[in-house]
Order: structure tokens, then sequence, then C-alpha cells
């Protein structure tokens, strides 16, 4: 089964709209590293767009929209629809963490007159992917007194940026031996700080750098254990190739499904189905957190709005007649590593959104596999809606696999399937997308809202 190339197929309005489009998510992703920063900025165009706080809500009805946001780092949105909710919803989860590198809660030493933040990877990264690039440093400090400081060095172009550093080729005829998993311990993953002492002390770089921390911040070393510090890659991303059809920037797994399935949602209008846009935190380590997509602020959330609508129903009838999309990226092919793909099964860049009947790996293994009924009837809604869509698969068979938290949503008998943007350099500190698979991501999100 073939799928033309998008850009074949659309109008030169579609083409404008599409480049229009994915302007804004390139400045949003680009100021929104983290997923404290992305649930905030998302909520601030929310409300916006007309979105209240649940908890300012005392009844609900038809055509109100409203959020709520748990612990600063997940955040679910909706608009409640005309129909009753026990005839079911329509929800779709996608997650606001990324791949990155988190200082370790006694971070800081020295060595020999460099003072270095020690780190431990999040998430699946290469980890020599990491060396020698600009990092910035996103921190979210809490004092004991309760007293929250930010702190966000190295995006804006007058800040210093940081580093790890790497052996020079001319003393690495030992590394090169090493499979890439022994010559890049992640222990060694150590980010370069600071290398200006004071006088008279034991540690004179290390306790300079804690003056300049406390002068600028009025933070202390012991305060570092109450404190989130995410190394992240530092610029903006940015339009790849002549013809600016690519984007090339970090956390687009799953920030660029986040973007579309939010604008989705705040750009529909008179649903039939109650919509909820679900942004969760934790996904690329399990999701085992309480603002992960295993928590059950999720189920609580969905009892106050049952409550506040005047539903008398349990939420099994909700959760048995809805519907949802496990918004995650997929993998595409990539002509330069033809050996792990199916080009028969594999998708293609700027082909349009991927609709992932598997994930997993080897034999299936972790899947969540949607009903041929259920597959029959999201081919059929984005077909009515002209939106450019194409199959697809992480790999060969037992090459590897992957999972998303689709378990977590089919686990309540609601019927679910991956669908979302495919990516090329999955993980890497800079992950390639097409703008035309991005647009088409967001038109098949505002689809699944809006179908009865």
């Amino acid at each position: 089964m073939l799928k033309k190339n998008a850009w074949e197929v659309l109008s030169d309005k579609e083409k404008k709209n599409i480049f229009e489009f994915a302007e804004g998510y390139r400045h949003f992703i680009s100021e929104n590293k983290t997923e404290r920063k992305f649930v905030q900025s998302a909520v601030n165009i929310a409300i916006s767009s007309g979105f209240q706080d649940i908890s300012t809500k005392g009844k609900l009805v038809s055509g109100d929209k409203i959020f709520k946001v748990n612990k600063g780092k997940q955040v679910i949105f909706g608009i409640i629809g005309k129909q009753p909710l026990d005839t079911g919803a329509r929800f779709i989860v996608s997650h606001v963490d990324a791949p990155r590198l988190d200082l370790k809660p006694n971070p800081v030493y020295e060595d020999d007159g460099i003072v270095y933040f020690k780190t431990c990877y999040y998430g699946g990264i290469k980890k020599y992917q990491w060396l020698t690039i600009p990092l910035a440093l996103y921190g979210t400090v809490v004092l004991k007194t309760g007293e929250k400081k930010t702190i966000e060095i190295g995006d804006d172009m007058n800040d210093p940026v940081f580093t790890i550093t790497d052996l020079l080729p001319h003393l690495a005829k030992d590394q090169v031996k090493k499979t890439i998993e022994d010559g890049f311990p992640g222990e060694n993953l150590n980010i370069l700080a600071a290398t200006i002492p004071v006088k008279n002390d034991k540690e004179p770089v290390k306790n300079h750098l804690f003056l300049i921390l406390k002068e600028k911040y009025g933070i202390t070393e012991e305060d570092l254990i109450s404190a989130e510090f995410e190394a992240v890659p530092a610029g903006n991303a940015r339009h790849l190739g002549i013809d600016q059809s690519l984007i090339l920037g970090y956390g687009q797994d799953d920030r660029v499904c986040a973007y579309t399935s939010m604008k989705a949602l705040f750009e529909s209008e008179k649903l039939e189905k109650s919509g909820f846009c679900i942004l969760v935190d934790q996904e690329e380590i399990g999701s085992y957190g309480s603002t992960s997509a295993q928590s059950a602020f999720f189920q609580f959330f969905l009892e106050e709005v049952m409550e506040k609508t005047g539903c008398k129903k349990s939420l099994r009838f909700l959760f048995e007649n809805s519907k949802a999309i496990s918004a995650d990226v997929s993998s595409l092919f990539d002509p330069g590593y033809k050996e792990v793909f199916d080009p028969r099964n594999s998708a293609k860049i700027n082909h349009g959104v991927c609709v992932e009947r598997t994930t997993g790996g080897r034999g299936k293994a972790g899947s969540t596999e949607p009903s041929a009924e259920y597959i029959a009837w999201i081919r059929n809604i984005f077909d009515k809606a002209n939106v450019c869509w194409q199959p697809s698969e992480i790999g060969k068979v037992e090459q590897g696999g992957g999972g998303t938290v689709a378990t977590f949503f089919a686990r309540y008998n609601i019927p679910t399937i991956d669908c979302g943007t495919g990516v090329i350099s999955m993980h890497a500190p800079f992950e390639v997308t097409g703008k035309a698979d991005i647009f088409s991501t967001y038109l098949a999100y505002k689809t699944f809202y809006q179908a009865e």
C-alpha cells in the first residue's frame, strides 16, 4: 500500500497553512524545553482561548472549557460536549518529558581546578551524542521555607552555556577500540561548569561557583538536594533543508504530539462528544510517578467532571463508550540505515501522520494492539476529512521496539491506538520532523475530537 508524499497532493493554500503552523510550533518548542515550562505555557494559551480552572466552576454545561494542573508537570484540558458523558468521550494523551541529563542531588565537585556537575541521564539516549554540544541548564530549587527559585542559563544569547568534554582523536587510540556502551559510561557524563578560583580556599573554584549562585539566586549547596536541574541542548529549533520542509529541534518526542493535540482542542468548538487533551510527565522512564500516565489524577479529574455535569452513572459507562489516541511519535524510514527497517511497513517523512498498529518489540511484547474495528473507524474519519496519514511500525520484528502510554488507557477498556508524527534521529539531542507531517497530525487530532 503506497502513500503519496503530502507535498504532491496539497494545494497552495494548504502548503501556506503548513508553514505558518510549523513556525508557531518551532517557536513553542524552542521556548519550552522542560515539562514545567511546557505545561505553564500551554495553560497560558488555554486561558487566552477561554479555558478556566475546573476548581472555579461549580457546574459544567455543554461548551464549557476547563483544565486542571497536577503538580506543575501534568495537565488535562477539556471541552464539554453536547452528549452526556456516559455516552463516551474522546481522549488524546501525549507526554511532555524528553530525554535529557539531570543533575544528581549532590552534583558539584572540583577536580584539578575544574568544577563539574555530575549527572544521571533521563530516558533512552546514545550517550556519545551529548558530548561537546552546548547545553542549557533549567532548574527549580525549593528552599526549606517553601520559597521556589527558578534558574535558566544557556538559551539567552547573552548567557553562558555548558558542555561535556570528549577525548581528542590524537589520544583516542584505546577509546575507539571499545564498544559505544563501554567507551562512553554514563558516570562520565559530567558537565563542565567553572574554572575561576577564590584565594586561600580548599576548593577554590567550587566555592567561587557557590558565591555566584548565592549572590544571583540566593541558593546554597544544601539547597540542591531539593532541586530539579535539567541539562538540555542549547539553542532554538531550526528550519532544516534548503526547501525548509523540515524542523530540527530538541524534545520533539513527544512535544510535537503534545503541541498538535492541544492546539487541535483549543481550536475546536461545539463538540458532540466531550474532548480531553491529556499531557503527562515521566513517559520516558516508565510512567511510574504521580504526574505520569499511571497516576490516578486522570481518574479523579473525570470523577470531578462527571459530578459537575450532573452525570449519575459510574465511570465505567464513560470509559467503555470512549475512544482514545496515544499521541506519541513513530520512527520514520531512514535510507541511511535501511538494514533495520521493513520498507513495506515503515512510514516515510512528509507522507502524513503515522497510525501505528503495534509498538513493543519481539513478538509484540508490551504492545496495546487495537481491534480491526477501531482501526477501521480511525481510517474512516481521517479519509472523510482528507487527512494525510500512513501506517507505520518502529522497525524490523526482532531489531528492537518501544512502548507508549497506550496501555494505561486501554486498561480502562477504552479502545486506544498509537497515532502521531514520525521522527528521524529519535531521542538524539536534535530530532528531525517534517512540517507536512506535523500539520497532518494536527488535522488528525482535530478530526478525532470532532468525530461523533
